[in-house]
């Protein structure tokens, strides 16, 4: 039987700015280990709300959030906040690497954060997640030195350096080019495939969608489909 790394269940979502909008509406469904999965809709279906209450960056929700077999919504910030460290891997559109760091540098901060590896073991880690992106001869360059394609690898490099149970990523093709997007579609389908790496992917791409193992589509804050 397949583990669930992550239950939604019954999720809803209101702003109230000035008025009572609902943006997501009884959001159900669970993610299984190694599971390359794309959320679709259009702008404003909810999709991005969805992904921050599912990182826990975002608590004000009714329904129930499980990572890991465990509730998430019991948990004070600072739990949350090493839940997201340890179990969770970002990918965003924008790669924000910090340009005062090597790129090998970046990639070890989260797992400085940690703080579960001596800074020795970080820095080997780094490389190794560097090697498995084949971007290892980057190591001591300064972001603003790559290319956008390199740029969001070593972002990707850092999200997996914690072994994170689930890779969440808001358009990380979004800023990209048609064939660095299929570079780091490649990565993605590797990692589910040969690591067994779990990815639930927001996207805008269809032919990115297209071929994942499963697709989840939004729209007006429900999930039509699935």
């Amino acid at each position: 039987m397949s583990k669930k790394i992550l239950i939604a269940n019954k999720i809803c979502k209101s702003f109230h700015d000035p008025i009572t909008v609902q943006v997501l509406n009884d959001i159900s469904f669970s993610v299984d280990k190694g599971e390359f999965i794309s959320v679709i809709g259009r702008s404003g279906c909810g999709k991005s709300t969805l992904l921050y209450i599912l990182s826990t960056m975002d608590t004000d929700y009714s329904g129930e959030l499980f990572i890991d077999g465990v509730l998430m919504r019991t948990k004070k910030e600072k739990e949350l906040a090493r839940v997201r460290n340890e179990k969770i891997g970002f990918v965003f559109q924008f790669h924000y690497l910090l340009n005062e760091f090597s790129v090998l540098q970046n990639v070890m901060l989260p797992g400085l954060k940690l703080n579960k590896y001596s800074k020795k073991e970080v820095e080997h880690r780094a490389y190794e997640k560097l090697k498995v992106l084949g971007i290892e001869n980057e190591a001591l360059k300064l972001p603003n030195q790559l290319s956008g394609g390199q740029k969001q690898r070593v972002a990707i490099a850092r999200a997996l350096i914690n072994d994170p149970l689930i890779i969440m990523g808001d358009e990380p093709t979004g800023n990209l080019d048609k064939k660095n997007s299929e570079v780091v579609f490649q990565i993605f389908k590797e990692l589910a495939n040969s690591f067994q790496q779990t990815l639930l992917i927001v996207t805008h791409d269809n032919e990115f969608a297209a071929r994942t193992n499963r697709i989840i589509e939004m729209e007006d804050g429900k999930i039509i489909n699935m």
